[in-house]
């Protein structure tokens, strides 16, 4: 993909994003994910219906005038997005691949959390981390996020879930909001999961494509595994065929429930053809 082109989708996915978050998702994640206490602002003279256990009694007693102490929220706040780019984010039989979609939320979610002055960072990860990009602020960091979500060409095309929690354990010791965007097709990440959500507060966000849940009967077709390139002839006439590949496909999705309610982490289930923003705005309020 040339410069030009580049630029020209990134400003579309900004102008689309923005304006949701902007208008939709800022109020919402703002309440939804509170700063890490209350620090102290300024001292005022008491008004009716102030709540007397924040009364100064030092500057009380000199001024003789009930003063109270006002707190606000300290807010900063630290948000990881981590995303999923093994080969089979490449898959989609809509109009959207759920990379694309991927991106998108991804988007929507970060312009969210620079609206309200927060940090944002990124972890590309396949079954290995293709890229960390450490948590800054402010709308030319986003841009650039979206810049790598689109362009960037991950080496491998397998999935590890389990070694980006790892990865996410080791470079982020301070609390943060994670967001995992992925089709979690996948298993054996229960236990980093855990240990990851006993530090942070995390969401995960499953991407799919209601195709991928069964195989159609079209006889003998070759396919090719998204992950591994493999090429195999298979026999989707097959009865038997397509109900394994159907209880293999349901085997992930279960253990990405149970392992994600378990640890106390969030879950998001959004398919290609889907509306993600009533998805986002329905588990904020939720929250």
């Amino acid at each position: 993909m040339d410069t030009k082109e580049l630029l020209k989708k990134v400003r579309k996915i900004e102008i689309k994003t923005r304006r949701l978050s902007d208008h939709i998702f800022g109020g919402e994640y703002h309440s939804t994910f509170k700063g890490r206490g209350m620090t102290f602002s300024e001292v005022r003279q008491y008004q009716f219906g102030d709540d007397v256990r924040n009364i100064d009694w030092n500057v009380t007693a000199r001024t003789s005038q009930p003063h109270i102490k006002v707190f606000e929220e300290e807010r900063e706040l630290t948000m990881m997005l981590m995303v999923d780019v093994s080969g089979s984010e490449m898959f989609g039989t809509h109009n959207q691949f759920k990379n694309e979609i991927v991106t998108e939320i991804a988007a929507t979610l970060a312009f969210s959390a620079t609206q309200n002055n927060d940090k944002i960072g990124l972890i590309l990860f396949s079954d290995d981390i293709e890229l960390y990009i450490p948590p800054k602020k402010g709308r030319s960091h986003v841009l650039r996020i979206i810049r790598e979500l689109i362009e960037f060409q991950p080496k491998s095309k397998k999935t590890n879930v389990s070694n980006a929690f790892k990865f996410l354990s080791n470079v982020m010791k301070k609390k943060a909001i994670v967001f995992v965007l992925s089709d979690f097709i996948a298993d054996d990440y229960k236990q980093n999961l855990k240990i990851s959500a006993g530090r942070h507060d995390i969401t995960g966000i499953r991407v799919y494509d209601q195709h991928e849940a069964e195989i159609p009967n079209l006889g003998m077709v070759q396919m090719e595994d998204a992950e591994t390139g493999e090429i195999m002839l298979v026999n989707t006439g097959s009865k038997q065929v397509r109900l394994d590949y159907s209880t293999f496909y349901d085997d992930k999705v279960t253990y990405y429930k149970d392992s994600f309610t378990k640890s106390g982490a969030g879950t998001i289930d959004c398919r290609v053809d889907e509306s993600y923003v009533k998805k986002l705005l329905g588990y904020f309020k939720r929250r």
